[in-house]
């Protein structure tokens, strides 16, 4: 079933993995010696250098003791999880390949290879691309906005409803927020069998928490003069 279709700007898929990066506190490794979940240690730098502090117990670390130079090979693995419950709640992984090089007391990842999979496609990212894009400005709120949205408003999720053409909306049986960025919302329909995610467009992009107030206030504006319309 089709949505209302509204040409709109989304993230590029650099910008999409550098907000992966940003809001992930947890990563899979995987190398020769094995696989391991690490939790909080990594971090990410302004220019997108992933930085990583193996723990002594990890696989992580008796990779770099076992490896030539102490420079192990390695896969890592970030998932994107939507903040409120929803079915498939992964909304994209980012995989990160390459050396892991020692620098001070942390390793750097030299990254060779860079591919983002989505719900519905598997993209590799240009490297220089991933260095240069910035990651969303509302990606490490966007937890805290959702779950808010979810729990004490919704009223506001239904209101927004009305903006999707009425014959997307049959069968559904839950709508939840499922994502946002500062070109728009996306909301989950979920129905009995299966579940569709439809993207809401902003009017122009918001960079901070006063201009998404803003946008979310114009969504509703349009929602309601919808309703009227439909009366």
């Amino acid at each position: 079933m089709g949505v209302r279709q509204i040409a709109t700007a989304v993230p590029t898929t650099a910008a999409r993995a550098r907000s992966v990066l940003a809001a992930a506190w947890t990563c899979g490794v995987t190398t020769d010696v094995g696989q391991d979940d690490l939790v909080g240690a990594h971090r990410v730098t302004e220019d997108g250098t992933v930085r990583v502090s193996p723990p002594p117990d990890s696989v992580l670390a008796a990779a770099v003791l076992c490896s030539p130079h102490g420079r192990p090979t390695t896969l890592m693995e970030f998932a994107d999880a939507a903040p409120v419950p929803v079915r498939d709640r992964v909304r994209a992984r980012l995989w990160l390949s390459g050396e892991l090089v020692p620098d001070g007391e942390e390793m750097v990842l030299r990254i060779e290879r860079a591919v983002l999979q989505t719900r519905t496609e598997r993209l590799g990212i240009d490297l220089d691309e991933l260095a240069g894009a910035a990651p969303d400005p509302l990606a490490l709120a966007e937890p805290r906005l959702l779950t808010h949205l979810a729990d004490a408003h919704p009223e506001a999720i239904e209101q927004l409803t009305r903006l999707i053409t009425p014959d997307s909306l049959h069968g559904v049986v839950r709508v939840q927020p499922l994502a946002v960025d500062r070109h728009g919302l996306t909301l989950r329909l979920e129905r009995a069998r299966g579940q569709a995610d439809v993207r809401i467009p902003f009017h122009s992009p918001a960079d901070d928490m006063t201009s998404l107030t803003e946008r979310m206030h114009c969504l509703l504006a349009s929602a309601q003069a919808v309703s009227r319309r439909r009366r």
